[in-house]
């Protein structure tokens, strides 16, 4: 089992998919990083050499940031943004869509499930 950037590669899918599994790589960086090693992008992560994986990891460590490195200057970001008070950044404190979507109706995986609104009884008389 290829181990790259701390990630277990999965067994018997093609390494242009299984190299996707890092965080940071998605599939034009993983053609990328294929093309420029020259090795077939349809092979399977099994059928790797240790030669290869090695390629690979260095590639990777040398010119993508990756899991722990990115995860950490996305989160900064985010907090620069709070801190400064602007308007993107409020966006995230209050855990709403950022980039301009409505929330009157939608927005439902930022706002979370819904609050129902309290139905008074009905009372009626005989």
């Amino acid at each position: 089992m290829a181990r790259i950037a701390g990630v277990d590669l999965p067994r018997n899918k093609r390494v242009e998919i299984g190299l996707t599994y890092i965080y940071g790589i998605g599939r034009s960086s993983s053609r990328k990083i294929l093309e420029q090693l020259r090795i077939d992008p349809n092979m399977k992560t099994d059928d790797l050499t240790e030669s290869q994986i090695n390629a690979i990891r260095k590639v990777i460590d040398g010119d993508h940031k990756v899991e722990g490195e990115l995860r950490t200057e996305v989160s900064m970001s985010i907090k620069r943004l709070m801190d400064l008070g602007c308007y993107r950044g409020l966006r995230h404190r209050k855990s709403l869509p950022v980039r301009g979507q409505r929330t009157h109706t939608n927005s439902r995986t930022r706002k979370g499930p819904r609050r129902g609104t309290v139905k008074k009884k009905v009372v009626t008389k005989k």
